[in-house]
Formats: C-alpha cells, structure tokens, sequence
C-alpha cells in the first residue's frame, strides 16, 4: 500500500473528523436547545419514557452532556373541540452508553376542588430550556395550569430546575381573597438572583397576557 498517496486522503478525513469533535465540543460548551418534531421523537426513542403521549420534546446540551426532555400528557378525554387531561409528566433524561439515565421527573394530576378541576396541560408558550445564569448549564422552566368545570384558570405551576433540583412557585387563582394564594418554595432566594429575575419577568408576563392575579389573598 503506497502510504504517501493517500495522506491527503488521512489528512483530510482526519480534519473533517477534528472539526466535527470541536464543533460537538462547541455545541455541548456552549448550551444550546431546540424542540423536537414527531419523528425525531420517535427516532430518539423519547416516545418510550412515559406512558403519556409526548406534547412536546425538547433536546438540549450543555457543560454536563446532552438531554432528552419530553412534556407528557394523558390525554384522558379527546372531543372535537378540546382534549382533557387528568395527569401530566414532565421527564428529562441523559443517553448515555447502557441506555437513558433519568435527570429529574416532574408529576402532578387534578385536584378534587370545588368547582372541579376538569383538565391540567403544560403551558409550553411559556416554558423554555436556557442557560440563565451564565454557568454554562441550561435551566429549564415549566410551567403547567389547570382549568375548572368554569373554563377559569384555577392553578398555576412554574418550576425552575437549577442543577438537577427544583424550585416552584403554586399559584391558586380564585375571586375571593382567602381562597387565592402565591407561593414560593422555601428555598428560592437560594437560586441565582438571574434566574430569580427571568422567573419574576415571566411572572409578570402571565399576569399580563392570561389576565392572571398571581398574589397571595
């Protein structure tokens, strides 16, 4: 094998495969997030992690690997006009080598109130997958409501996971003081005031655009 003739060919496989390690490295480095279409779900295999319909995927990388998110719902009850959901999922995931590896779960269902809560949804507008802080690690903020047999907005849900743990805010929507509550978790001022400040932002967003109280009493 003449060995000179094809070190053009070995350098350049050589370089194509380099500026694709860099370019991976970069991505990972970097963080980054887009959403995933039916068939890249089903390719991903991501269909397979909850026995709930997948609403909506995300795929998203960052300084510690690369993750599979899916928003399920269980779509209980499917008419013409509209789709009621009972139960939710959220499930974030690493691919590694032996299989997926689950990062955190999120699960919540409807609450017996009065008048009854007749369906809960993920309210992907407002969910997102960004680095918020700068620490070259994404924090992904879902958020999730419920409406009653009223077709009014009861709760609200806006959890911000920060390295694998996670932080809520529960909101309660109601006409009467004692009946309305807008709570933080106890470890809230624990997160990173910029997150804290998108989190408040976004806040102020749902109270702007869904007509929303989000205040205690």
């Amino acid at each position: 094998m003449n060995y000179q003739k094809n070190i053009p060919y070995l350098m350049k496989h050589y370089i194509l495969v380099l500026a694709l390690f860099y370019s991976t490295f970069s991505f990972s480095q970097r963080g980054e997030s887009h959403t995933l279409n039916k068939e890249q779900i089903i390719n991903r295999t991501l269909d397979h992690l909850s026995d709930f319909p997948v609403y909506k995927a995300f795929e998203f990388s960052d300084k510690g690997g690369f993750y599979g998110l899916v928003l399920c719902e269980n779509q209980k009850y499917i008419s013409k006009n509209d789709t009621l959901n009972t139960k939710i999922q959220a499930i974030c995931t690493t691919n590694e080598h032996r299989g997926f590896f689950e990062k955190w779960r999120i699960n919540d269902l409807l609450e017996e109130t009065e008048p009854a809560e007749t369906t809960i949804w993920f309210w992907t507008k407002y969910c997102s997958v960004k680095d918020l802080d700068g620490d070259g690690y994404m924090d992904p903020i879902i958020v999730y409501g419920t409406r009653n047999a009223n077709n009014e907005i009861r709760r609200v849900k806006i959890i911000t996971v920060y390295k694998n743990k996670k932080y809520a805010i529960r909101a309660v929507e109601c006409d009467l003081d004692d009946c309305r509550s807008f709570k933080k978790d106890q470890n809230w001022n624990t997160l990173p005031q910029k997150i804290k400040t998108y989190v408040d932002q976004l806040v102020v967003k749902l109270r702007k655009e869904q007509g929303l109280l989000l205040k205690d009493g």
